[in-house]
């Protein structure tokens, strides 16, 4: 066996070097050894507006990308829901994670009572989705931007006259956060490919290619292959208010996906299901069936609102 090292790009923040020594370790019980090099992305720098402010697809990975093209890093980790579903010319997705929770939690301060009252509750998240599909069931609630590594929303909320906060559970989990009196936002769609962790790799690298791809999770890499795909028909970015989930039980795949206009009073929603045999062109059916029958208009005009090119 090669006695190469494979360098582990990753982003500088607590969660993304938790993802990064998880494949560590992974790598280490197959028998290879293993480097991890942290670097801070645009997204980890600029905290003063939100994302889809910033005008960039793949904020959180475009730095990483640089270092694998340049050979600096063999692979790179990444969590899935934040990256593009182009990958750069030569970058290839080598392995799947299997996925954690894919819930969104609601973490409050008063154990959620203010949901009982009709008031002008305020929200904290980064997350159009989040933003859009709170607005969608709390149309008189004020939701806020909230941007930052975990430990900082947090302290945010804590230090903010907030009723709220949403975080994703798999992170908190991860990072061993999650409060025992945290709302499952389980009526939630989530973000494509939320709770699952991507490793990309140069195509080229034949024999990391190789090494690495044996960590790859069946069942993960099939549900967020259609959740993506989806995604990438839409035509949505990463900041689009756009929800999916692919479950898979015995031989067939669930479905749910979901559209929101910005101020959630707009939504779209399709629910299917197929054979887990006929899985690889679902993702791409389910969103064009969604185009067709209304959604069409409401993409274009959040395509202009959100500048997606």
């Amino acid at each position: 066996m090669s006695s190469k090292i494979i360098k582990i790009g990753t982003r500088d923040s607590k969660l993304a070097l938790w993802q990064a020594n998880t494949v560590a370790n992974q790598l280490k019980e197959l028998g290879y050894k293993t480097e991890i090099i942290a670097v801070k992305s645009t997204g980890d720098i600029i905290l003063d507006k939100p994302l889809y402010e910033l005008g960039i697809t793949g904020i959180f990975t475009k730095t990483l990308d640089i270092a694998l093209l340049n050979k600096e890093i063999d692979i790179a980790v990444h969590s899935m829901k934040d990256v593009p579903t182009q990958l750069p010319f030569g970058v290839i997705q080598l392995a799947v994670l299997e996925r954690a929770s894919t819930l969104d939690l609601l973490i409050t301060k008063d154990k959620g009572a203010f949901l009982q009252e009709n008031n002008q509750s305020t929200i904290a998240t980064g997350s159009l989705r989040r933003k859009a599909q709170w607005l969608s069931k709390y149309p008189i609630h004020n939701v806020v931007d909230l941007r930052g590594n975990v430990q900082t929303r947090m302290q945010k909320l804590t230090d903010n006259n907030w009723q709220g906060a949403i975080f994703a559970a798999a992170g908190l989990e991860r990072l061993n956060e999650n409060p025992a009196d945290a709302i499952a936002l389980d009526w939630m769609v989530p973000a494509p490919a939320q709770g699952a962790i991507v490793i990309v790799g140069l195509e080229k690298n034949t024999e990391v290619c190789e090494k690495v791809s044996k960590l790859n999770h069946a069942e993960t890499q099939i549900c967020t292959h259609i959740e993506r795909q989806f995604l990438r028909t839409l035509e949505g970015g990463c900041t689009a208010p756009i929800g999916a989930l692919a479950t898979i039980e015995n031989d067939r795949v669930e479905f749910h996906g979901t559209l929101h206009s910005l101020d959630g009073k707009e939504q779209f929603s399709i629910k299917k299901s197929c054979t887990l045999a006929s899985y690889k062109s679902f993702g791409t059916e389910m969103a064009t069936e969604l185009l067709n029958t209304g959604a069409k208009p409401l993409m274009e005009k959040l395509k202009k609102e959100l500048k997606v090119k």
